[in-house]
């Protein structure tokens, strides 16, 4: 047991069960709970109580973001916890984990990319007032005591656009359970008949839901400007694919193992306009992939161009995507980078993530004070 036990109290507003936020919270807590801190979870109706068996689990009504941040704001006077540690902007709370990024980052990025119509939308979306104002409450009105945030891309935009104190900002690389992403030949062999991929079929991995900020079609584009009949585009997650064709796509779904679509790849993809740091990218440098991605995307900042992937400036470098996929697609280069990249990912697992997050929730606590 430790000298000290905290009471923490998470907050994560809604449930999916192929969310990186989701999956990354489940493996924090039991992390925390391991190491002998009591933990709870406050969230909507749709988080199942069985995802969540490291405490007791308290279902607020409200779902939209808004509401759900005024009924905690009622409720948190009886909670009883040392720390509320939030995953979702709310008016205010002892530490904010900026997963999610800065929504006002988020939407100056879209703007880019974006079609008139869409612009115009952006501009009358409630949700998108509603979130911005839940931003301005931590950030600029100092809401949240203090804040976490998981790359250095997001410490500059909350320093930047909210003037938030640099010096009560920690950044905390997120984490994966290492281990649980290696894989054998035999394996790898099972998972790829099983997609029926031909064996000098090359596989490109794409995962993640809202493909338009992850730069789906880009991917498709770049894929389509390459010669090499032999490049195949895998697709997990949450999606249209009525608006992407291409007869080198194949559109998975959602998938809620992903370690086999792994197992089963050659190259990752994730070409994404703006992403605080992809917990797919990570496991994919788990599973000794290398990653095509861009500078947009905090994880970047974990790996070096060339050797454990590439790394392209904007989401729409079609041809810096197309070029970064050729370089990867030489079997020998793989093979002789494989070993590199697992190292690298090694230095990312779950267990360092969580002793750098419960050293900052120890220091910030009431008792610690």
């Amino acid at each position: 047991m430790p000298d000290k036990q905290l009471s923490i109290g998470f907050v994560r507003r809604g449930y999916s069960a192929i969310g990186g936020a989701e999956a990354y919270l489940q493996r924090l807590a039991r992390g925390i709970v391991d190491l002998g801190h009591e933990v709870r979870l406050i969230t909507t109706q749709e988080w199942p109580a069985s995802a969540w068996p490291f405490g007791e689990i308290t279902q607020l009504h409200a779902r939209l973001t808004t509401a759900f941040a005024d009924e905690l704001e009622e409720l948190r006077p009886r909670m009883g916890c040392d720390l509320l540690v939030s995953l979702e902007r709310l008016w205010r709370c002892d530490v904010y984990r900026a997963g999610d990024g800065v929504h006002r980052a988020w939407l100056e990025r879209r703007k880019q990319f974006a079609l008139p119509l869409q612009k115009l939308s952006q501009f009358f979306s409630r949700k998108h007032h509603g979130i911005l104002r839940l931003e301005k409450s931590l950030f600029a009105d100092g809401g949240a005591g203090r804040v976490i945030a998981n790359s250095q891309m997001v410490k500059k935009e909350v320093v930047d656009l909210y003037s938030y104190p640099a010096d009560k900002i920690d950044i905390v690389y997120n984490g994966v359970p290492i281990d649980r992403f290696r894989f054998d030949s035999a394996r790898r062999e099972n998972a790829r008949g099983d997609l029926k991929l031909q064996d000098d079929e090359i596989a490109l991995l794409f995962v993640g839901s809202g493909w338009e900020r992850k730069g789906l079609r880009f991917a498709i584009d770049a894929i389509e400007r390459c010669k090499n009949s032999k490049l195949r585009l895998l697709v997990a997650g949450r999606g249209n694919p009525r608006g992407y064709k291409s007869n080198r796509v194949q559109f998975l779904g959602e998938i809620v193992d992903l370690v086999p679509i792994y197992a089963a790849a050659d190259i990752f993809i994730l070409p994404t306009i703006y992403d605080p740091f992809s917990n797919a990218c990570l496991e994919a440098l788990a599973s000794g992939l290398p990653v095509i991605t861009t500078r947009c995307n905090g994880f970047s900042e974990i790996i070096e161009n060339g050797v454990h992937g590439s790394i392209v400036d904007l989401a729409n470098d079609v041809q810096g995507l197309r070029e970064a996929i050729l370089f990867w697609s030489d079997e020998a280069r793989r093979s002789s980078a494989r070993s590199t990249i697992m190292e690298r990912a090694e230095q990312f697992d779950i267990a360092k993530n969580v002793e750098q997050t419960l050293a900052i929730l120890i220091q910030v606590s009431p008792n610690e004070n």
